[in-house]
């Protein structure tokens, strides 16, 4: 079974028939014992207890375990735990604070992005990934991004109107 443990500096190697592996997750240091074939969307849900990334199809066609690893968006489903070792991974609870929304919820509330909402999580982390590296996308580019991500509820244009709608806020706030 996996452990995750706060990584107060004092855990020591031992023999133990699993790798421990260190990795920050939303900010949080964190030590877990997993075995090799671990994937990581498991050790996020599992292990750690955010329950945010989903899990839809295990093949990456859908998108919906989405997460970002040093700022890349990866579909967690085809990726081992063990390769987090080292890494910083954000999944969607790192959007939000405890009193307010990130621009990026705040979109697809104002422009009904979602209707079941089981997509939401990973169309919003690969839309994070894209307003980190461009504040100002086209309806392309968002197009772009978000290929690798499906949704079976909506027919995208709101989806795409929401992203547009966070970028224009951030955009705002950088300024202000």
């Amino acid at each position: 079974m996996t452990t995750v443990q706060d990584d107060l500096g004092d855990v020591e190697a031992g023999d133990v028939p699993v790798r421990r592996i260190s990795f920050t997750i939303n900010g949080q240091k964190k030590v877990a014992e997993v075995e090799p074939r671990l994937l990581l969307v498991h050790l996020i849900r599992r292990g750690v207890g955010l329950t945010g990334t989903h899990m839809g199809c295990d093949t990456t066609n859908c998108g919906a375990c989405t997460v970002l690893v040093d700022g890349k968006a990866i579909k967690s489903c085809t990726m081992l735990a063990v390769q987090a070792d080292g890494h910083e991974i954000a999944t969607v609870e790192s959007l939000a604070t405890a009193s307010e929304l990130h621009p990026l919820q705040e979109g697809f509330k104002e422009e009904h992005g979602l209707q079941c909402g089981f997509c939401t999580p990973g169309m919003m982390m690969a839309a994070k990934q894209l307003l980190d590296a461009n504040p100002d996308p086209t309806e392309e580019e968002i197009r772009w991004a978000l290929s690798g991500n499906l949704c079976r509820c909506t027919g995208y244009q709101n989806i795409v109107k929401s992203v547009l709608w966070a970028a224009a806020k951030l955009r705002a706030e950088a300024q202000a």
